[in-house]
């Protein structure tokens, strides 16, 4: 009923008890979730994972956090989404947040990694930290509406969600939603069109009250649900069906659709 739309399971936090994650994923009814990558050099741990069970997909992309590390070309990135589990390109984007100073090249491999989903024609999974402004000028700039994707663990104004869905994106809601302290957040929950929205877990990290400073897993996306299932007046079985079927749309393209339906 649920899918955990954006996870790390090969994070070693997870990656070492992974059986036991995948268990607690179908106890809670959480059905798929989707591994992303952060760094090149990583990509083969996520490959790994997603590869273990049909359950999970994989990204490729490099996070814009990190500074000194293996960069991609658009040809590099093309070639490595020709993989069969990778379904997205990212997580990318801009953070000015944890980074100082010239972040240039920060921007440059924002444009490179929507070069290559255009070419591949996959969706992107967008990280923005006080950069909301300069994301998404240059989505705009790079014509990333024509693949579209999601703005990952979403902590902007209602604005800046408008202006993303314009450019079809959908909003994906983390643990985040259920802080107390999260009022601005828990607004833009419930006026984002059910259409237009996914749940995550961003596993290991940010983990749902009641278990704030756990371990996060995907099994947990469960109670992002029911956050925004007691916010916006309804079922969690409505969040549950709404978010997976806008996941299944935007990232399985046809073979892995095929492979759904005969899992169902």
């Amino acid at each position: 009923m649920f899918v955990d739309s954006h996870c790390h399971l090969d994070f070693p936090e997870l990656r070492e008890s992974l059986a036991r994650y995948l268990d607690e994923m179908q106890a809670h009814q959480v059905t798929h979730a989707l591994c992303v990558a952060v760094t090149l050099q990583g990509l083969p741990g996520v490959l790994e994972v997603a590869s273990s069970t049909p359950q999970l997909f994989a990204s490729v992309g490099i996070h814009p956090d990190y500074e000194d590390v293996q960069e991609a070309s658009v040809q590099d990135l093309v070639d490595l989404a020709a993989h069969p589990k990778v379904v997205a390109i990212g997580e990318t984007g801009l953070d000015y947040y944890r980074l100082e100073g010239n972040l240039d090249w920060q921007r440059a491999r924002f444009r490179t990694h929507i070069r290559a989903a255009k070419e591949v024609k996959k969706p992107l999974i967008i990280h923005t930290r006080s950069a909301a402004e300069d994301t998404i000028r240059i989505l705009k700039e790079e014509g990333a509406d024509a693949v579209g994707g999601v703005m990952h663990c979403f902590t902007e104004s209602w604005d800046v969600a408008q202006q993303a869905m314009d450019l079809g994106f959908l909003i994906s809601f983390s643990g985040i939603v259920t802080f107390k302290n999260a009022l601005a957040l828990k607004e833009v929950a419930q006026r984002v069109p059910l259409s237009a929205m996914l749940i995550e877990t961003d596993s290991p990290y940010l983990a749902p009250v009641p278990l704030r400073g756990k371990i996060n897993h995907p099994a947990l996306v469960r109670y992002v649900a029911e956050e925004i299932a007691r916010l916006r007046d309804c079922s969690i079985e409505e969040i549950g069906q709404a978010t997976s079927a806008n996941f299944f749309e935007r990232f399985l393209a046809p073979p892995h659709r095929a492979e759904l339906s005969s899992m169902q």
